[in-house]
């Protein structure tokens, strides 16, 4: 499915909500492993290594979710952030507004 130029615009404001959240998730895990650390229930190394692995981990999904990504893979973003719920069916309801005010 080939989207317009305004439908692009709207994806790409929509992939960057679902993107926010996601890296907001990312944060949160690497804090609460930081918790751990800082209350003692794990030594330096075996944080150190529980971070680096965590961090790792989200890094390369991160990537291969948003690095180099087009137009035509616009849409498989929004599935999978949707699937994920870093966004919500009510956030895609902006694409069928933009359609439905250029019929009138």
């Amino acid at each position: 499915m080939d989207l317009s130029k305004q439908e692009k615009k709207i994806a790409r404001e929509i992939i960057e909500i679902g993107l926010q959240r996601e890296l907001a998730q990312g944060l949160s895990e690497a804090d609460a492993i930081l918790t751990e650390w800082k209350n003692k229930e794990m030594d330096n190394k075996a944080a150190y290594h529980k971070l680096y692995k965590m961090i790792d981990e989200f890094d390369k999904h991160i990537g291969l979710r948003y690095d180099r990504m087009t137009g035509s893979t616009y849409l498989i973003a929004i599935a999978g952030q949707l699937k994920e719920k870093y966004i919500s069916e009510k956030e895609l309801e902006r694409f069928q507004k933009k359609q439905y005010k250029a019929l009138n």
